[in-house]
């Protein structure tokens, strides 16, 4: 089978040939039919995760993963519903099963886990083996392409848990105002979840590129700013122009770098939240003490989504409630598609496809 292989860091992956992996008799093969591009797999090229997943190489990439089974080993249970030419996503996020995080259902904070694509074989390959608890049938409809729901085991899992966690703390509704900051990959579904699940809420998108702002109105925002070489209080000054107040309630930081947190931080009203799903910044974030401590503000972070947040996910896009932004990528152009998203030029989520 064809794969595209990492062999160290700062190196360009290899398209190679390699033989179509065996499975164990609890995993199913997968035929992969598209796998989603993250800014993270970039991340994984130039080291930003040495320290956290040592790596063995070669490794093959790709945790956004779609396609049909191919081949079930001897020990899957018949209750799985995991019959050859089923149409699934990959759960990326695979805990031991033992620990109190797992055991709680979030496998995604599991310390002895381990991710799809960051070690194990990921889905920048033809063909992907993996335990079937950790593969999710998917109804096959003719809005269920590969393609359209690759991307929503990342890119559209990880800004709804972040908005879930956000409404759980009271911070949406009528008469608040929700940003999400960053429209890349992440905040095109980030925007249209404070629609979802802001209770009637003002959604503001920030960005500091036009034409991803424009896919954040497509999407369902009410106002957008372009951030791009503005001051904190050059924003506030817009907000107050777009929404009658200069503070919001929320922020969705879908970016995580440094200048994106400290500007969610100083727009932030009083028992304001802010909760950051991204992962860009290399370097921490300055916050304002007294501002956060006397207005009662919160900082989380939000990492990636559990199952039962997946299968929340892909229940909203069998109900046609999730749109998708697509940027169809041939495999044997994925290094270009890498710097180009390392350089943040990529609108929308760059996918893969087999298929």
């Amino acid at each position: 089978m064809r794969a595209a292989r990492m062999h160290g860091y700062n190196e360009p992956l290899r398209l190679e040939q390699i033989p179509v992996p065996d499975i164990g008799p609890n995993e199913v093969l997968i035929k992969v039919a598209a796998a989603g591009m993250c800014r993270s797999d970039y991340q994984l090229v130039d080291g930003y995760f040495r320290e956290n997943f040592p790596l063995t190489f070669p490794i093959t990439p790709g945790h956004e993963v779609a396609g049909r089974v191919h081949a079930v080993g001897a020990e899957v249970p018949a209750s799985a519903g995991l019959a050859e030419g089923t149409l699934v996503v990959v759960n990326p996020n695979w805990g031991d099963g033992q620990c109190r995080q797992c055991h709680e259902g979030n496998e995604q904070l599991c310390a002895a886990g381990q991710l799809a694509g960051f070690g194990p074989p990921g889905g920048f390959a033809e063909y992907m083996p993996v335990q079937y608890r950790h593969v999710v049938a998917v109804p096959a409809r003719a809005d269920h392409t590969p393609q359209m729901l690759a991307p929503l085991t990342d890119a559209g899992l990880t800004p709804y848990r972040g908005m879930k966690k956000l409404a759980a703390a009271g911070k949406l509704g009528g008469g608040r105002t929700v940003v999400v900051n960053g429209i890349g990959g992440l905040g095109g579904y980030g925007v249209q979840y404070a629609r979802l699940l802001g209770g009637g809420a003002t959604v503001v998108a920030f960005a500091r590129n036009d034409d991803k702002l424009a896919v954040a109105k497509e999407n369902g925002a009410h106002f957008t700013v372009n951030t791009r070489n503005k001051t904190a209080e050059e924003v506030r000054n817009e907000l107050e122009d777009l929404t009658g107040r200069r503070e919001v309630d929320a922020v969705l930081d879908c970016a995580g770098a440094k200048e994106s947190l400290e500007l969610g931080f100083s727009i932030l009203g009083k028992e304001g939240a802010l909760t950051c799903v991204g992962l860009i910044g290399q370097q921490g974030a300055q916050v304002p003490i007294f501002p956060f401590v006397s207005g009662e503000k919160s900082y989380s972070g939000s990492f990636w989504g559990n199952h039962n947040d997946l299968t929340e996910v892909l229940a909203l896009a069998s109900q046609g409630l999730i749109k998708h932004h697509i940027v169809p990528v041939e495999l044997d152009d994925i290094n270009e598609r890498l710097d180009a998203l390392g350089r943040g030029d990529v609108v929308g989520r760059a996918v893969v496809i087999f298929d």
